[in-house]
Formats: structure tokens, C-alpha cells, sequence
């Protein structure tokens, strides 16, 4: 019979084999769900990675998708090096993009080479102090960051859907529940021309470098990482647990902030109830099959980028519902969680144990 067996020391090949077995599972598993639901699955498959990637406008729009992905990503791994269990991304992103919008709505009448900059800082300082909500009650309360986290992207999104339904409302939008355009002086500049694809994607890969050397060359990282492996031997070499944690949610606030407001002020270029397809909750999916690490996740934010892509090109060719983004993303999560548990725990074939009554 098998059992798992806890290994003496984790398994690095499978620490790094572990994301690409997921996606292979992933896989095989989609071609049978599309055999059960009577498509064929090569060409399933081929709409859903090859497809999109197809030419240069396809690759823009992967960057595109993949900017607010790996912003959010690159904050959350902040926290979860330290062990917080940050699952707010799409609060603090949902706020960054409502202040975003409401700077830019009463900037509207200036044209000045300040105007984008204050935009993003004010959706980058909306997503900190919504992170630091969460912070305060940890710190301060001892409440569990899962639970206020979650409860925070709730209220988030009702706010946005109250000021879109409200105060910001675009008199002028026929009854759509949406702000006005934003000025060109509070839009972001065209990373490749005749594409959507913007200069938040620098801010992207700018954060994950940023969280590269944070870890890897700074005595804060450092701090942070034994936080992470023992609250304990941190507070017994001096590291404030209370300071370290505030760091974390504020950082990783201000990047899902930003990513917000990159949002708004790139290729929508208004505020939306839609304006997030779930990009805070991907992104944990993204840090985890990133293995937490700089490079990681940049890979992993481009891979999670092209099942947004890939859900909404089967849409189109295939008829297939909205929902199948959702159940790629959740198929690799799920199976990436499973291969996990090999790092620590092997299979072991065992024989049964005698029966006493046999061998008398």
C-alpha cells in the first residue's frame, strides 16, 4: 500500500519541478474537459496559448495583462516571505483605481507634466492606507490578516461600485455605470505604438527587480525572511515584528495601488465596475507558482497573463463560457498545491501487516 513519507530534508528538484508538473497536469486535464464537453482538444488547447500569441499585437497585449499581475505579485511576495498572509491585492488594487480616478476627475482641467504622476501617487498611497488597515488590526488587534484581507476586498469593491453608480458617475455615460474619460495629460504614455500596451509594464518589472534586491542585498529583506522562518529567534535578535509587518502591507499595498491605477489610466482610461477581471487574486497564484522569487514570478505573471487571453480568445472561437479562465487558473493552483506536498513528503510503498490470525 502507498504512504507518504516525510522527507529528512525537502526536495529541491522538486521545489522547482513542482510548477512545471502542475502546468502539465493542468494540461492534460483541460484536454479532457474539452472532450467532455465535445471540442476538440488540439484545437482547444491552440486557441487557448498558441492563438493569442500569434503576432506582434498578441505579445502587446500579453504585457499588458501581465503588468498589473506581477505588480500585485511582486507585493505580495513582500509579505509572504514574512509569512503574512496577504490575500488583499485586489482590495488595494480596486482602491488604488477609484483615487487614481478621483485625482485625475478634479485634475481634469490641467495639463501639466505633474498631472500623471500625481494620479498614480494618489492610487499608490490609496492602496498603502487600505493595506494598512489590515496591518493595524494585526498589529494591534492580533486579528488574522486572511480573514480582514478578504473581508477588506469587499468593501473595496462596493465603494467602487457605489462611486460609479454615484458621485463619479459621467452625467454624459447614457446611464452606464461609469466615470468620465480621464484627461491625455492623466494617461500613461504608449510603451510600442498602435498597441494598448503602456509604461506600467516597466513599473512592473521595475517592482519585481526591486523585490529581487530587497531579498537578496538589504538588511530589511533580511529581516524580513527570519520574521518568516521564526517570529521568535526575530524578536530575540531585535528585528520589530510590529514594524516589519506594517513594511510588508504597506509596500505591498502601494504596488497593487499602482497597479490600479496604471489600470485606469492605460488602456481604459476611465473608471469601471470591471476594471479588475480578478488580477489581486491571480496574483497569488502567480507568487506561489513563482516560487517567491524575482524571476519567478516575472515568468509565471506572463504565463497567468495568457490564460486571461486564452479564456477570452475560446470565448470568441470556441463558445466556451467566461468561467473557463477561472477554472484554468484554479486547475493550476490546485495542482501545484498537490506537487507541493511532495517537497516535504514522499510516496513509499509499504506491505500490509500480517494478519495474526493467519499466522497462527
Amino acid at each position: 500500500m502507498l504512504s507518504l513519507e516525510r522527507r529528512a530534508t525537502d526536495s529541491r528538484t522538486m521545489q522547482w519541478a513542482s510548477p512545471l508538473l502542475a502546468l502539465v497536469l493542468t494540461v492534460i486535464t483541460a484536454l479532457g474537459l474539452f472532450m467532455a464537453l465535445g471540442k476538440d482538444p488540439v484545437e482547444g488547447l491552440k486557441f487557448f496559448f498558441l492563438i493569442p500569441l500569434s503576432d506582434a499585437h498578441g505579445w502587446a497585449e500579453l504585457g499588458l495583462k501581465m503588468a498589473p499581475l506581477l505588480l500585485c505579485a511582486a507585493g505580495l511576495t513582500i509579505c509572504y516571505r514574512a509569512k503574512l498572509w496577504n490575500i488583499g491585492a485586489e482590495g488595494h488594487f480596486l482602491m488604488g483605481a477609484l483615487w487614481a480616478s478621483v485625482v485625475a476627475l478634479q485634475l481634469s482641467e490641467h495639463s501639466g507634466f505633474w498631472v500623471l504622476p500625481a494620479v498614480l501617487l494618489g492610487g499608490a498611497l490609496a492602496g498603502a492606507l487600505w493595506a494598512w488597515i489590515a496591518a493595524v488590526l494585526k498589529t494591534h488587534f492580533h486579528c488574522n490578516e486572511i480573514l480582514t484581507t478578504i473581508m477588506l476586498n469587499y468593501i473595496a469593491l462596493n465603494l467602487l461600485l457605489y462611486s460609479v453608480h454615484g458621485p463619479l458617475k459621467d452625467p454624459m455615460g447614457f446611464g452606464f455605470p461609469q466615470s468620465e474619460m480621464f484627461a491625455a495629460a492623466a494617461l500613461l504614455p504608449k510603451l510600442i505604438p498602435d498597441t494598448r500596451l503602456h509604461i506600467g509594464l516597466l513599473f512592473a518589472l521595475l517592482a519585481a527587480v526591486v523585490v529581487g534586491v530587497l531579498f537578496t542585498r538589504t538588511f530589511i529583506g533580511f529581516q524580513l525572511k527570519v520574521l518568516g522562518q521564526d517570529n521568535r529567534a526575530a524578536a530575540f535578535a531585535g528585528f520589530g515584528a510590529r514594524r516589519l509587518t506594517w513594511l510588508a502591507f504597506l509596500l505591498a499595498g502601494a504596488m497593487a495601488g499602482l497597479a490600479g491605477a496604471s489600470e485606469v489610466s492605460g488602456p481604459i482610461g476611465q473608471l469601471v465596475p470591471q476594471v479588475s477581471p480578478g488580477y489581486g487574486y491571480t496574483a497569488i497564484i502567480v507568487v506561489f507558482l513563482g516560487r517567491m522569487q524575482a524571476l519567478g514570478i516575472v515568468l509565471a505573471s506572463a504565463l497567468l497573463a495568457l490564460t486571461f487571453m486564452g479564456g477570452e480568445m475560446l470565448q470568441i472561437a470556441m463558445n466556451l463560457p467566461r468561467a473557463i479562465t477561472g477554472l484554468f487558473q484554479g486547475l493550476l493552483l490546485f495542482y501545484l498545491l498537490t506537487c507541493d506536498a511532495f517537497i516535504h513528503y514522499r510516496l513509499r510503498l509499504r506491505s500490509p501487516a500480517p494478519n495474526k490470525a493467519q499466522v497462527a
